[in-house]
């Protein structure tokens, strides 16, 4: 029982990422297509609303749930092709599969079956990752 209010949250998610149309493999393609702006306002509006959400976490010094203090530290700017190599995978698997990984779980409650393989192959390439971590450079 003390789950089910994640499991609600998820499932209101699924539905506001359903009505929003952000999951749609249509505008997805229109998106990296650059034919409509329906996604990059999304995008944008997250982007800014994630902003003030950080400034004003800084500024109020929020506590989590356990009342510990939230810190965010800053990025290594000398690690910055790690985040540009890492952007570019994740945007070729969004342009190839048409989700990116949140809403594959709504994609897929939406009766959309073909989608469990892409969850599948990314749960694989998830744990091929997990598997090489340590030989891989970081």
């Amino acid at each position: 029982m003390q789950y089910l209010k994640y499991l609600l949250f998820g499932t209101l998610f699924g539905f506001i990422l359903m009505r929003a149309e952000v999951i749609s493999w249509f505008r997805i393609q229109e998106m990296f297509r650059f034919q409509d702006f329906h996604m990059y306002g999304v995008i944008g509006s997250a982007i800014v609303i994630g902003m003030i959400s950080i400034a004003l976490i800084k500024k109020f010094n929020v506590k989590d749930v356990h009342g510990q203090p939230i810190k965010i530290s800053p990025k290594d700017s000398s690690q910055m092709y790690r985040y540009t190599i890492g952007g570019l995978l994740f945007g070729f698997g969004w342009a190839l599969t048409g989700a990116c990984p949140g809403p594959i779980f709504a994609l897929i409650g939406s009766g959309l079956s073909v989608f469990v393989v892409i969850l599948l192959s990314a749960l694989l390439g998830t744990y091929v990752y997990g598997y090489f971590q340590k030989s891989l450079p970081h």
